[in-house]
């Protein structure tokens, strides 16, 4: 697979059928790697191991009803009392990371009002935080950590 900007996790990796596979901690099973799978599972280690989310609390391919069309999310994290706290959305590492990619992200959030937003293709991430108020966002330099967006 690829080599991404996230320091180097362990990983369940079988093959079957001509396909390889990958355990998703998130979702106790395993499922195609792509390029893509491989952006969110190593996003999802950085943000366990790193930045302290607690597991549990970590949801892939999360289903969001969207004008009577369903959508799913790459990754929500919620808190203690199932909120949504913040998205995710992966790109393939060769993929570019676009004004469409924020917008995509963006229409998720008309439906789960978060407060941060991140985007990656596993070299780049972009973070940014939702001022609701103001109706601005602020890109942050870095993934703040599980505790931060608690405050």
């Amino acid at each position: 697979m690829f080599q991404l900007n996230f320091p180097k996790y362990s990983f369940k990796v079988k093959s079957t059928e001509n396909k390889r596979l990958i355990f998703d901690s998130c979702r106790r099973k395993y499922v195609p790697l792509t390029p893509e799978e491989w952006v969110r599972q190593n996003m999802v280690q950085f943000l366990i191991h790193e930045k302290k989310f607690p597991q549990s609390w970590i949801g892939n391919e999360v289903t969001v009803e969207l004008n009577q069309m369903k959508k799913r999310c790459d990754t929500v994290v919620f808190d203690q009392n199932s909120k949504p706290l913040l998205i995710a959305e992966y790109k393939a590492p060769n993929v570019t990371i676009t004004q469409e990619t924020f917008d995509q992200i963006a229409t998720y959030n008309f439906k789960l009002k978060v407060n941060y937003l991140i985007v990656s293709n596993g070299i780049s991430h972009y973070c940014c935080k939702i001022n609701y108020e103001e109706q601005k966002y602020l890109f942050l330099k870095e993934i703040p950590t599980f505790e931060m967006l608690q405050l």
